[in-house]
């Protein structure tokens, strides 16, 4: 029997060996498990993105002024999904055959024409500043933290039940003259 001290401990068996494992050590290997998970969620969030913003070029419509030449992406700041956007512009193009290129902007005085404009999360409060540059210019903008959709950007990821999703700002989306397909409509969250 065990003694009293050690009875609430748990017993790991590993290579042939008995453990006790105590209460406050299980506390650690969960605590050490739940940041594993969310590192684990979080890059692999970014290899989701691309995705969306790959549909998006199909689902969204611009004016015409904006479907000529290539298909430019400006990413604000330093972000993982640089390396991501870079891997889908080399694989793919547009469905109307326009090349993507992806620009890293430092700051939103380099903010100018293009087709969609991503704000990663750490450049979220710059977000006032972002919309008053890009004005009614048809430039699709895209964030990633709570509450930005209502906000002003077109587009919002957000998680939903540990799943990426997205936020779709109508109201935005028509100042800026763009218009989203109903595919992508009824896939939205609607704000």
């Amino acid at each position: 029997m065990l003694p009293k001290s050690r009875q609430s401990g748990l017993i790991l068996v590993a290579f042939g060996r008995k453990r006790i494992i105590t209460f406050p050590m299980r506390r650690l290997l969960t605590f050490t498990g739940l940041i594993l998970i969310a590192f684990t969620a979080s890059s692999q969030d970014y290899k989701l993105h691309p995705v969306y913003i790959y549909s998006f070029t199909k689902y969204i419509i611009w004016p015409d002024n904006y479907k000529e030449g290539d298909f430019e992406i400006l990413v604000l700041g330093d972000s993982p999904i640089m390396k991501e956007l870079n891997a889908m512009a080399g694989a793919k193009k547009t469905p109307d055959n326009r090349k993507i290129t992806i620009t890293k902007i430092n700051s939103t005085s380099e903010i100018k024409k293009c087709n969609l404009l991503f704000v990663p999360a750490g450049k979220s409060s710059l977000i006032s500043e972002i919309l008053a540059k890009v004005g009614n210019q048809s430039i699709l903008v895209i964030t990633e933290e709570e509450g930005l959709g209502m906000k002003g950007s077109n587009i919002n990821f957000v998680v939903k039940s540990g799943k990426l999703a997205f936020e779709l700002n109508q109201g935005a989306m028509n100042k800026q003259n763009l218009k989203a397909a109903t595919e992508l409509s009824r896939l939205a969250i609607q704000i």
